[in-house]
């Protein structure tokens, strides 16, 4: 039976790269046969974030984001990460035994470093806490996006430095990569990768005035609708792929292929994808409502989910403690 983990990070408000590249995919994920444990990794988003009022307050947002899009408490294990202190202790069983060049060629790390965002040794040993993570529950199966495959690979080395010094204490996870994940990357406003770090994303319940807003802001050139344009150039049509039906989207790049004078301009792109948008999410809209007007109920779902992962973390801790000669 598999035993599926995967976390995020409350650094920021969920957006729609998060629901494609995570949340639905957790949420489906569900359904399967396993135990499936999900955790709020605010431990990590203390690399970027110290704000205490803020943090607590997307922490919150993060869970509420999770069940109004459909995860169940009765299917999953959702907890906070920092409810779970055993963790901290076996990343540093694993930092002892990991070295610094392993973690000098962390994506992560160098693509921070590249966008000038100042670095820390949060950041350096970032990946020692996310190996820490998936291994203090025993999980075989992680899900994960393409730019996240190398994480695994990470922790897969450092639970082999571990078991090969100390013995078969850590078992090994495996990467599960959805298709839809491995196909492209949901671009930002500005056509790189949707990022909270880079300000170029659109919060999942955004609505209205605001999410007109930011649409408008999508980058695009300044050809008129009526000239021909190849919609393989026009990254909006990456976004609309994700909430369109295929015979829809078809449409629209036909049109927009054509040129012409009725053929549509880029307002018309985005306007479509923020209808679209409104749509898609007008029922996880609600369901957060609900939540936001519940604020107990969701303390006690994290705070149930915590227990579960404590007592699995706690097994794995004294497993790993006796191994190196601490118990």
């Amino acid at each position: 039976m598999p035993t599926v983990l995967s976390g995020i990070q409350p650094s920021g408000l969920l957006h729609i790269g998060n629901y494609f590249g995570a949340i639905r995919q957790h949420v489906a994920l569900q359904e399967e046969p396993g135990e499936h444990f999900y955790f709020i990794a605010d431990y990590h988003s203390l690399t970027t974030l110290r704000d205490a009022d803020r943090m607590r307050e997307l922490v919150r947002e993060t869970a509420i984001t999770y069940l109004a899009c459909g995860l169940d408490p009765d299917k999953a294990v959702l907890w906070r990460q920092s409810d779970v202190p055993e963790v901290t202790e076996i990343a540093w069983l694993l930092s002892t035994v990991t070295g610094m060049g392993l973690l000098e060629r962390a994506h992560s790390f160098k693509d921070k470093l590249a966008n000038k965002i100042k670095p820390s040794v949060g950041l350096f040993t970032y990946p020692i806490l996310m190996a820490a993570d998936i291994l203090a529950y025993d999980s075989n199966v992680v899900p994960v996006g393409k730019d996240q495959v190398q994480h695994v690979e990470m922790t897969q080395d450092m639970a082999g430095y571990f078991n090969n010094t100390y013995g078969d204490v850590f078992v090994r996870p495996e990467m599960r990569l959805e298709k839809a994940a491995n196909m492209q990357k949901v671009p930002g406003l500005d056509g790189q990768k949707m990022s909270k770090s880079y300000g170029n994303d659109i919060w999942i319940f955004e609505s209205g005035k605001k999410l007109k807003k930011l649409c408008g802001k999508i980058v695009t050139d300044s050809r008129p609708p009526e000239e021909p344009k190849d919609p393989k150039d026009i990254f909006v049509f990456d976004l609309l792929a994700l909430f369109l039906s295929a015979d829809e989207l078809q449409d629209w790049k036909t049109k927009v292929a054509a040129g012409g004078p009725d053929a549509p301009g880029y307002g018309h792109l985005k306007m479509r994808l923020k209808d679209a948008l409104e749509e898609y999410f007008a029922e996880a809209r609600e369901k957060r409502e609900y939540y936001l007007a519940n604020p107990k109920m969701v303390d006690e779902i994290l705070a149930a989910g915590a227990d579960k992962a404590r007592a699995r973390a706690r097994e794995v801790r004294d497993r790993a403690l006796l191994a190196c000669g601490l118990r």
